[in-house]
C-alpha cells in the first residue's frame, strides 16, 4: 500500500518539475493521481499470488486444508485479501491526493466508479498472480515473472503517461490491450468528472477477461499440488 504512495509523491513532483522547467502548464500530479489509484490494483493482486506460493512452499496450505476449510474457500480468501488491499490502498491514495491537490472526486457515482474499477482490476490481477503461483514451482522463476508482469503492465499503460500517437506502434498496441489501461482510464475519468462510453466498454471487456483468467486460475489451482515438500 505504501509503494504506490511513494510513486505518487516522487513521480508526481519530479515530472511536474520537468514540465514546469519546460514552460508547460500541465499539472502532472493531477494526471498521475488516478493512475496510481489504478496501479494499486496490480500491487494488491500480487498479495494473493505471493501468499499461495509461500503457503505451498512452506507446507502451510496442507495444514490449513487439514482443518474445516476447502480448497475453494482458501482461494476465495486469497482473492478477498487482494480485494481488501486494493480498496484500502485506494482509500489511502484518495486521502493523500486530497492533501497534495486539495481536490478529488466528491460525488457518489465518481467514488463508486473508482472503487468499482479498482476492485475489478484487483480481482483480475489477483487471479493472474494466482494462476502464476499455481503453475510455477521455482521461487526465483515466480519472483522474476511477477516483477516482469508488474513492470510491463504498469509502464505500458496510461498510469504514468497518456496514450499518444507519437509512441511506437508496438507500445501503442500494448497500451490498448493492457487491462491496467482500462482501470486507469475509468479511475481518471471518474476522478476528473469526464467519463465517456469508452470507459464503460473497457470495463465490460475487463469483466470478461477477469472471468476467463479467474476460471483458468481456479482450474490450475485445484489441480496443483498442496505442497512442494
Amino acid at each position: 500500500m505504501g509503494l504506490p504512495a511513494l510513486y505518487l509523491i516522487f513521480f508526481g513532483y519530479g515530472f511536474e518539475s520537468l514540465a514546469s522547467a519546460g514552460g508547460s502548464g500541465t499539472v502532472y500530479l493531477s494526471f498521475l493521481t488516478p493512475g496510481i489509484l489504478a496501479f494499486q490494483s496490480v500491487m494488491a493482486g500480487t498479495v494473493g499470488g505471493s501468499m499461495l506460493w509461500a503457503d505451498r512452499r512452506w507446507g502451510m496450505l496442507g495444514q490449513l486444508l487439514s482443518g474445516p476449510f476447502t480448497r475453494l474457500q482458501y482461494l476465495l480468501g486469497l482473492l478477498f485479501t487482494s480485494l481488501l488491499f486494493a480498496l484500502g490502498g485506494a482509500g489511502l491514495m484518495l486521502g493523500i491526493s486530497e492533501v497534495l491537490l486539495r481536490s478529488g472526486p466528491t460525488s457518489a457515482v465518481a467514488l463508486g466508479t473508482i472503487f468499482g474499477s479498482i476492485a475489478l482490476g484487483s480481482i483480475f490481477f489477483g487471479a493472474t498472480m494466482l494462476l502464476l503461483a499455481a503453475l510455477v514451482k521455482s521461487n526465483t522463476a515466480y519472483n522474476s515473472i511477477q516483477i516482469l508482469v508488474i513492470f510491463v503492465v504498469s509502464f505500458a499503460s496510461t498510469v504514468f503517461y497518456a496514450l499518444s500517437s507519437g509512441l511506437p506502434i508496438v507500445l501503442r498496441a500494448l497500451y490498448v490491450v493492457n487491462p491496467l489501461t482500462y482501470v486507469a482510464d475509468a479511475a481518471r475519468g471518474a476522478y476528473t468528472g469526464h467519463l465517456t462510453g469508452i470507459e464503460g466498454a473497457q470495463m465490460l471487456l475487463l469483466a470478461a477477461e477477469t472471468a476467463v483468467v479467474l476460471f483458468l486460475a481456479t482450474r490450475a489451482y485445484m489441480r496443483s499440488d498442496v505442497s512442494y515438500e
